[in-house]
């Protein structure tokens, strides 16, 4: 059951359960379509990466890494919230009109999928993107990979709509952005 986790931000200390939970994530066979980084890069990252990596998703506007712990301290679901700042560039070097934010990296550890953990890991990513004001976040958005149905399915199940942006990957596939607007916007 879902109520059987914590739901809560990461520590900036707890770099080495960031680096844990990334490995296993990207060690899934829903990787290659999910995230953007290989095994093989993430292991060649330093110590220094992951620790500035779980410190810049715990403190600060620009980054929330929320994580699902199980009472023996084990992490098994994760999804990080990026702000991208109005007036800046996004990941693929557009302008922002106005500041939005971006989740990235959702996992959740196969044995605990459809057990509403995913839902409260986006509950908690999008109220702390709602309440950040001065300047207030318009808008959540996340990219799925148009082979991931699953995931795309959830995606709209929890309310995020397609805006019809498709940008094109280096594999020749493409990634469909979500968009999860304010609410009373």
């Amino acid at each position: 059951m879902s109520d059987d986790y914590v739901i809560r931000a990461v520590r900036g200390d707890e770099w080495e359960k960031v680096k844990e939970l990334r490995l296993v994530a990207l060690r899934d066979p829903a990787a290659a379509v999910a995230f953007l980084e290989t095994e093989e890069g993430a292991l060649a990252q330093g110590d220094e990466f992951w620790q500035q990596r779980a410190a810049g998703a715990a403190e600060g506007r620009g980054a929330r890494q929320f994580i699902a712990e199980a009472g023996d301290g084990r992490w098994v679901g994760s999804v990080t919230v990026l702000i991208e700042a109005q007036g800046g560039t996004d990941y693929f070097g557009e302008a922002i009109e106005q500041q939005q934010g971006h989740l990235v990296g959702v996992f959740v550890r196969p044995e605990q999928r459809g057990s509403g953990l995913v839902e409260r890991l986006f509950d908690a990513a999008l109220e702390w993107a709602w309440s950040l004001e001065e300047p207030a976040t318009a808008r959540v958005r996340l990219f799925v990979h148009e082979d991931n149905l699953r995931a795309e399915s959830f995606y709209r199940r929890y309310g995020f709509e397609a805006s019809g942006l498709l940008i094109p990957l280096e594999t020749g596939a493409k990634e469909r952005e979500y968009v999860h607007a304010r609410p009373g916007a």
